[in-house]
Parts: C-alpha cells; structure tokens; sequence
C-alpha cells in the first residue's frame, strides 16, 4: 500500500485532517485540507498525484460517517472531521451501448 502525502493547502485553524484512500486501498493518505477546499478539489489532486485515469469519473465518500460526499460542496460544510476516512471511489456505468 503506498502512504503518499498528498498536500492541498496548508496553514491555520482552517485545516481537517483526514485519511485520503482509494477504495481499492491501493492508496492510502493523511492529507491536511482547507475547510474552504471543494470536494471536487480533493478528487482533482488525488487523480493528479495518484495518477489515477483521467477517463474516468470519481466520487467521494465519507466512510467513518457512512455518507457520499457533493462535489461542489467545501469539505467544512459536509461535517468531516478530523481523523476521518475518505474514500475516492470510480463512478461506474452500466449499460453502455446499445
């Protein structure tokens, strides 16, 4: 399993703490995020830093609190704590083609 950092911004009484994973758990990260940060910015710089495929949609949950995460929703306004566990999931797609 690879314990990267993963840096989004830094500074102040602003900041959660939080474990960053891919929900293979191939990745594994405590990052250090503003409370002003997106979600869908969390999600840009785990794709970027991980190399993730860039083909493919991706969605956040909140695993320590069992609840999906909205993309234009700031990280401080969705009651993520410090501690808890992130999870970077593919979106799939079902019935492709005709």
């Amino acid at each position: 399993m690879s314990d990267d950092i993963i840096e989004i911004d830094q500074g102040g009484d602003n900041n959660i703490s939080v474990i960053l994973r891919t929900a293979d758990q191939t990745r594994k990260a405590e990052v250090e995020v503003s409370k002003e940060d997106l979600i869908s910015e969390i999600i840009a710089s785990a794709i970027e830093n991980w190399q993730l495929d860039k083909e493919v949609d991706y969605s956040i949950s909140n695993v320590t609190q069992s609840i999906s995460l909205d993309p234009d929703q700031t990280i401080g306004g969705t009651n993520t704590s410090n501690g808890d566990t992130l999870e970077i999931q593919p979106v799939l797609v079902a019935g492709y083609g005709w």
